[in-house]
């Protein structure tokens, strides 16, 4: 387990008298694979966190969330998944530029149960996988590095609500974020936002409601 474990680890293992633990629970439950009971749960799942580092190894979390299915297992080591429309910061993805790793957090709140995922993350240019998912705009692949599910007994039991209005669908039109009405960014949206500047004040009164 000395691949696993890095001596961080080890000092609070050997703290609080976890390392045998520690070693047996790697053994049994850390994998390289994805079997079909993971992709089943992975693909079951409408969100994720998905964490990344720049290139100084400072860190970053983002949720995404989206339908079911947001996340396609491809093969045993391979998962992909698309980047929405956002604030236009690209964090996650540029981090993915200059720093391969990643790892996903799936919950699922409804079961209580966990799934944790390391990897190198990637970004090929025109991914026939864009076709998949409507108005996607980049398409991340992530290697699998290892797998594991975790403890649930934090997960507090939610069930869904609602989803969000937000998330795009097939041959039905994706409203636009109140935030993109804001006249502070009136004078900087793409160009393919440009339509939706001068109904700030709308737009800010929604905001002010949420």
């Amino acid at each position: 387990m000395s691949e696993f474990y890095h001596e961080g680890s080890r000092k609070l293992q050997n703290q609080f008298d976890t390392q045998r633990m520690a070693d047996r629970l790697a053994e049994a439950i850390v994998t390289g694979q994805i079997s079909p009971e993971d992709k089943a749960f992975i693909e079951e799942q409408n969100m994720f966190f998905l964490a990344t580092v720049d290139g100084e190894g400072r860190p970053n979390c983002s949720y995404k969330g989206g339908s079911v299915g947001l996340v396609q297992v491809l093969d045993e080591c391979t998962l992909a998944f698309p980047l929405y429309d956002g604030s236009g910061m690209y964090l996650s993805a540029g981090n993915v530029l200059v720093n391969r790793h990643v790892s996903l957090l799936f919950v699922d709140f409804q079961r209580q149960a966990r799934l944790r995922l390391n990897g190198s993350a990637f970004i090929q240019e025109n991914d026939p996988l864009l076709d998949h998912w409507p108005e996607a705009q980049i398409i991340l692949r992530v290697k699998l590095r290892e797998m594991f599910p975790n403890c649930p007994r934090y997960i507090h039991k939610m069930t869904l609500v609602e989803e969000s209005a937000f998330v795009p669908k097939k041959h039905c039109e994706t409203p636009a974020p109140a935030w993109k009405r804001l006249e502070v960014v009136a004078d900087v949206l793409p160009a393919r936002d440009a339509h939706l500047a001068g109904t700030g004040q709308d737009a800010a009164a929604a905001l002010n409601r949420k």
